[in-house]
C-alpha cells in the first residue's frame, strides 16, 4: 500500500497535502477475501439466501425448458402427463410458459433476498466502523471503501449464485427424470439448459451488488472522525 502527498504550490492553499491510498486491485480482493473468512458466519447467512432464492429461479427455468423438451415430441401422451403434472396447455400451445404466479413468486423471492442481503450488510457496516475509520484516517479515498465492499459482496454473490443455479437446476431435472423417466433427459436442450443456468447465476450477482450498493455508499461517507469514537 503506497502513500503519496501531492502539494498544491500553485493555489493559495499551497500547504495543504492530500493524501491518496493507492492500491493494487489484486491486493483489494485479497482484503475482500480475508474480510469474509473472519466475518464467515454472517457472510454465510447472507450468501445461503442468495442460494435459496437463485435455486429456485433455476429449478423453475431448467423445468420449463425441459417441458418444452417433451413438448417438441409431438407425443400426445407426453402432453397430457404435463398437464396432468400442472401445466397449463392449450392445444396450440406449443411450448410452456411461467404462469403469472410462478413470475410472481419469482420476484417476491428476489425481493426477500435483496432485502435480506442489505440488512446483513448493513450491520456489517456498523460492526467495522473502525475499522473503516482507521483506512480512512490512513488516507482511504471514499471510492476505496466503496470498491473493498462491492467486491465481498462481488465474491459472495458469485459463488451463491453459482451454487444455486446448479442446485436449482439439478433438482428439476432429478423432478422431471422421476416424473417423465429417461425422455425428460434426451429431449432437453442442453445448451438452453445451461443458458439459464447461466442467466439464473447472472441475476443472482446483479442482485448481491444491487443489495450491497446502499450499505457500502453509507460506509464510504462515513467521516473518520466518528467512525473512530464509536465504541464496540
Amino acid at each position: 500500500m503506497g502513500k503519496h502527498s501531492i502539494f498544491h504550490s500553485d493555489t493559495p492553499e499551497s500547504d495543504k497535502i492530500d493524501r491518496l491510498v493507492v492500491l493494487p486491485f489484486m491486493k483489494s480482493v485479497d482484503i475482500a477475501v480475508k474480510s469474509i473468512r473472519v466475518r464467515f458466519f454472517r457472510s454465510l447467512i447472507t450468501t445461503v439466501s442468495l442460494v435459496l432464492a437463485v435455486s429456485f429461479l433455476s429449478f423453475t427455468q431448467v423445468g420449463s425448458d425441459m417441458a418444452n423438451g417433451l413438448l417438441s415430441t409431438g407425443d400426445p401422451a407426453l402432453r397430457q402427463a404435463l398437464i396432468r403434472s400442472g401445466y397449463d396447455l392449450q392445444p396450440v400451445d406449443m411450448r410452456v410458459e411461467n404462469s403469472p404466479k410462478q413470475r410472481w413468486i419469482i420476484v417476491l423471492s428476489l425481493l426477500v433476498c435483496v432485502v435480506g442481503i442489505v440488512n446483513a450488510q448493513l450491520m456489517a457496516v456498523t460492526e467495522r466502523f473502525r475499522e473503516i475509520g482507521t483506512m480512512k484516517c490512513l488516507g482511504a479515498l471514499d471510492r476505496f471503501i466503496l470498491r473493498l465492499f462491492l467486491l465481498e459482496a462481488g465474491i459472495q454473490g458469485l459463488i451463491g449464485s453459482s451454487a444455486g443455479a446448479v442446485i436449482g437446476g439439478a433438482f428439476a431435472m432429478v423432478n422431471f427424470l422421476l416424473r417423465f423417466g429417461t425422455e425428460s433427459l434426451t429431449t432437453l436442450s442442453w445448451t438452453q439448459a445451461g443458458l439459464s443456468v447461466a442467466g439464473a447465476t447472472l441475476v443472482g450477482c446483479m442482485l448481491s451488488l444491487i443489495g450491497v450498493m446502499y450499505p457500502a455508499i453509507v460506509a464510504a461517507r462515513m467521516q473518520p472522525v466518528e467512525a473512530m469514537r464509536v465504541e464496540q
